[in-house]
């Protein structure tokens, strides 16, 4: 039986992606929407059984505070954070807030199922070695944390970063090609040696990775492609969504995915 769920992430196309290949898997997505700041309000509205709340910064201060709300006025729904490689403090600050589970952003579609259908079940949803690897940490602490954005970073060209930027817009190989003023196979090779570079084999998860370690504002500030505002497609009337207000995302039946207003959906080609 599929599991009636939300995604929020401060990554619009990474909610879509993410709630588009669930939806196809049998799973009842009641929205997906961005950013996490402004979630805690729709998902109390909405009482979904999961929520999956997808962050870069898990560390950061305040950032599951929204967690926390939604522990409060929905007790009953199970919130799966999906991040980073943890920092000890990141997974004891989601649990603390009131998550159930913490889940790598790199993680395959079946290990996020998984998360899924333990949390709304009521159990822990952590990896054994995610685990591992927090009380590794706890007991010999880096002296200095390596920056994976950077490390990242210095592997691509400066045309591989604005065609991951790209990417990570949701262009498709034609509109990378027009926008950058090269051929479309010289597009196609370019995103095929980004893949290649990060260790990734697919654009969704070119993506992520780039939107969890930092690479993605590290590669834009470095001269990529300008992100561009997100406008809600969906508000009623034409209204306009107000600062800090979560923009909502539909994922209607059927709907075509992998064009420039659409999420890339694995195993799709530009």
């Amino acid at each position: 039986m599929g599991v009636r769920l939300m995604v929020v992430d401060d990554h619009r196309l990474l909610a879509e992606a993410l709630a588009s290949a669930l939806k196809l898997r049998g799973h009842r997505v009641l929205a997906a929407a961005a950013p996490t700041s402004g979630a805690a309000e729709l998902v109390v509205r909405r009482a979904p059984e999961v929520c999956l709340f997808g962050t870069a910064s898990p560390a950061a201060p305040g950032v599951f505070d929204p967690i926390a709300r939604i522990g409060q006025e929905r007790p009953q729904v199970a919130v799966v954070v999906l991040g980073p490689v943890p920092s000890p403090r990141g997974i004891a600050a989601a649990f603390a807030a009131g998550a159930v589970g913490y889940v790598r952003h790199d993680e395959r579609i079946e290990g996020v199922e998984r998360a899924m259908l333990k949390a709304r079940a009521g159990e822990s949803a952590v990896a054994p070695q995610l685990l591992r690897g927090a009380f590794a940490e706890l007991l010999n602490p880096a002296a200095q944390p390596d920056d994976e954005g950077r490390r990242l970073l210095r592997m691509l060209t400066p045309r591989e970063a604005e065609v991951l930027v790209r990417v990570a817009e949701g262009e498709g190989t034609r509109l990378i090609a027009a926008g950058m003023d090269i051929a479309p196979s010289t597009a196609r090779t370019h995103v095929q040696r980004v893949l290649m570079k990060l260790g990734v084999g697919s654009r969704l998860e070119a993506a992520a990775l780039a939107a969890r370690t930092g690479l993605l504002e590290r590669a834009a500030a470095n001269g990529g492609a300008p992100q561009g505002p997100y406008a809600s497609e969906g508000a009623p009337g034409g209204a306009s969504v107000p600062d800090g207000a979560p923009r909502v995302a539909a994922v209607p039946d059927g709907a075509p995915h992998g064009t420039r207003q659409g999420p890339y959906v694995p195993g799709q080609r530009g």
